[in-house]
Order: structure tokens, then C-alpha cells, then sequence
């Protein structure tokens, strides 16, 4: 019987493995995770920057501004013209009177003119001018025509 006991004894030691076995499952702590792995960057490499000594100086200046070229008008018709000097390829006036005229002069009846606007400029340029009183130091065109024309 001290067989069948130990065997027993075996047979509930056994169970008792067991019962602790799954009662020690409950219980069982678990290993913690390993720790996280950091990595960190490596720094850029240092960058070294000598200055350059200056070998001349230079200084910029801005351009000077330029004259604003206004393209002369193709036809100007106007009452009465004041000016120091009067260019076209043809001109048409009742009056004209000037110092000097140069180009081909006309003599013609009478000038029919729209334009009723009064014209006082330093100089005045165009390719063809209608006026019905032109008083200037200089008048100049390829064709002038005129029905009076008096000097200064």
C-alpha cells in the first residue's frame, strides 16, 4: 500500500502542480518589454565660411533719369498758336507771323478751322497744324499755306 500511496500521493501532488500551475497562471508577472531604442541624429557637419577680403570697391550709381519723348500728334488744329517754335510737314493759317518761316509758302483765301482751343507752348511739333493766328520766333514746314503771312 505504500506504493499505492506514494502514488497517490504523486497523483494529488500532481493535481496540486497543476492547481498551483494554472492558480500560478493568474499570478504570473510577465517580463517588461524591453526598453524603446532611441536614435539620435547626428548633427550636420560644420560648415565653415572665411569672408573674402575686399579686393576694390565698387559703387553703382543710378542712370539720370531720361527726357519723356512725347510722339508728336498727327494733326492739331487750334484757334490761335503762341510759340518759340512751330514744325510740321504742312501748315494751314489765316495769320501767320513770324521772324523767320522756312519751307514753301502758299498764298490761299481762307483757312476753315474746327478748333477754337488757344495753344501757348515753348515748341510745337506735328505732322500737319490748322490754325487761324500763328505768332512764333520760327515757323517751319515742307508746305505752308497762308493768307497772310507777316514778319518780324
Amino acid at each position: 500500500m505504500n506504493a499505492h500511496r506514494f502514488g497517490f500521493a504523486t497523483a494529488i501532488g500532481t493535481v496540486t502542480l497543476v492547481l498551483a500551475g494554472v492558480v500560478g497562471a493568474q499570478t504570473v508577472i510577465q517580463p517588461a518589454p524591453p526598453p524603446p531604442v532611441v536614435v539620435k541624429p547626428t548633427p550636420p557637419p560644420a560648415v565653415i565660411v572665411e569672408p573674402t577680403p575686399p579686393s576694390s570697391t565698387t559703387v553703382i550709381q543710378p542712370a539720370p533719369p531720361t527726357a519723356a519723348t512725347v510722339p508728336a500728334p498727327q494733326v492739331v488744329q487750334a484757334g490761335d498758336i503762341k510759340a518759340t517754335e512751330v514744325r510740321a510737314q504742312t501748315i494751314y493759317a489765316n495769320k501767320i507771323k513770324a521772324s523767320t518761316v522756312n519751307g514753301v509758302i502758299h498764298q490761299t483765301k481762307d483757312v476753315k478751322v474746327d478748333g477754337k482751343t488757344d495753344i501757348k507752348v515753348p515748341s510745337l511739333t506735328a505732322q500737319v497744324i490748322y490754325a487761324e493766328f500763328i505768332e512764333a520766333n520760327t515757323v517751319t514746314a515742307d508746305n505752308i499755306y497762308v493768307r497772310e503771312l507777316e514778319r518780324r
